[in-house]
């Protein structure tokens, strides 16, 4: 489902018909099939982003990492209408285009972090801005994590500084449906909604091992177990299933309207795939089970996040059409994250399956190629041939897929989002910096531009009545 804000302003009546089930107000698919139930409501906070590209961009002569493979030499790259309009050679600068020398440097498509709690857990870290886990059930998927941002963090222009132009915001992992996450476009945004990447579905996060038998066993309940995890996973499918069939048949013969549940109506959009899992899991039989649940109940997951021993499983994932979020040598700090190899991305890239690097971490969010560039080195001296076209990926078009969003972003191709990064050199080098940072065609960074640096609200201090600090 791709929507966009736009789309909203079609009248009162289809908003109320949004609102409900589309086929209450009358509205039917090719055929005369009834439309199902809208599990996912995508209207009910819609996105209000807005970048508009002031001008034309033209960067010259620069090497082009492009998410699809490919490194392309002294080629030129030509950002119109917040789109990518051409690559080549030899391309004219439209009039009144800004004009990029890109001789020595590299371009890639903006990094895209699919597990990030900036905003939910801004910095400053002080207890009164922890809003990421909702603690108080082992299911809260009644929850939106979007509720929580605050979009003043100032890590969100630390993140972009470092090349990041979308985030994927995901409620914590105490709880085994820990609640609905929200994909941002890493702008500047007086609320949420100015941040919400357009049209980009939402994620289910869920959690699997240690975490949520340790919070719930501690406190003297359910679950204390991975047994219990698991039952508690299956009953809450059980029930989402029952939800979905009633709505199913009132939309198929009207009657008393069903009341709505918030935590059903999650699950239920999962099982209609609108919505998508996004599965904190480290061990590898863990994720086999969870692959297993997904079968039972006829669902999808996206992605597992974490994933320290994803290679052990790296052909159920390629079978199975699952992503893992990685990263690149993070391990040993707790038991079921112990088991590791820094081959870890490489393996599971090798096995055809959708490997990636993730931050989870306010600060490794601001180098994200260097994790790559780390993960990368980890399989060549593992024997894999793996160069900067092919490890790119795991920051760009694999995580774009993985959010759902792969065919407007995540790779320098004709017609897609112009997000796009321009390095000093090499971008799998430590003596690499960001030069500049384009977010639908417009310049949002700049490393010589102050101007082009944005600090957040929070950043700026006290101003008094003239616009002085205090």
């Amino acid at each position: 489902m791709q929507l966009h804000s736009r789309f909203f302003g079609r009248g009162i009546a289809a908003l109320l018909c949004a609102s409900l089930l589309v086929s209450a107000c009358g509205e039917k698919k090719a055929g005369g099939e009834q439309r199902s139930a809208d599990f996912a409501r995508l209207h009910a906070f819609p996105s209000t982003y807005s970048v508009t590209q002031s001008r034309p961009v033209l960067i010259q002569g620069a090497t082009l990492l492009t998410g699809t493979g490919e490194q392309l030499e002294n080629t030129d790259l030509l950002l119109k209408g917040g789109k990518i309009a051409q690559i080549g050679q030899d391309l004219k600068a439209p009039k009144d285009a800004q004009v990029v020398d890109g001789k020595g440097k590299w371009v890639t498509p903006g990094i895209i972090d699919v597990h990030s709690h900036l905003g939910d857990y801004p910095a400053p870290s002080i207890e009164s801005s922890q809003d990421g886990n909702e603690m108080t059930s082992p299911n809260t998927a009644q929850v939106w994590a979007e509720h929580s941002v605050w979009t003043q963090d100032p890590q969100f222009p630390l993140a972009l500084a470092g090349g990041v132009t979308t985030l994927q915001i995901l409620p914590g992992s105490a709880n085994l449906f820990g609640g609905r996450s929200v994909t941002l476009k890493n702008v500047p945004g007086r609320s949420v909604q100015d941040m919400k990447f357009p049209g980009a579905p939402y994620g289910l996060k869920m959690a699997c091992g240690e975490n949520p038998k340790r919070v719930y066993g501690s406190k003297g309940t359910s679950p204390s177990t991975r047994m219990g995890n698991v039952a508690g996973y299956r009953n809450a499918w059980i029930e989402a299933s029952n939800y979905k069939k009633k709505w199913e048949e009132y939309a198929k013969k009207g009657g008393d309207e069903p009341e709505r549940d918030l935590g059903l109506e999650t699950l239920a959009g999962v099982l209609n795939g609108d919505i998508l899992v996004h599965n904190h899991c480290y061990r590898g039989e863990e994720m086999a089970v969870m692959m297993d649940i997904a079968k039972e109940f006829d669902f999808q997951i996206s992605t597992f996040h974490h994933a320290v021993e994803a290679y052990k499983v790296a052909d159920l994932l390629a079978e199975n059409n699952v992503c893992a979020a990685m990263w690149a040598d993070w391990w040993g700090f707790k038991h079921e994250a112990f088991d590791m190899t820094e081959a870890n991305i490489a393996i599971v890239d090798q096995a055809k399956a959708c490997a990636m690097i993730h931050s989870d971490s306010g600060v490794g969010v601001q180098h994200l190629n260097e994790e790559v560039a780390k993960a990368m080195t980890a399989g060549q001296r593992a024997g894999f041939d793996i160069q900067p076209k092919d490890a790119v990926v795991w920051m760009t078009s694999n995580p774009a897929k993985a959010l759902g969003i792969d065919a407007q972003t995540g790779s320098l191709e004709k017609g897609k989002m112009a997000d796009v990064v321009v390095w000093s050199g090499n971008p799998f080098s430590v003596y690499t910096h960001v030069d500049q940072v384009f977010i639908d065609g417009e310049l949002m960074y700049d490393r010589f531009d102050k101007k082009r640096q944005p600090r957040s609200d929070f950043e700026l201090g006290i101003l008094d009545a003239e616009g002085e600090r205090l």
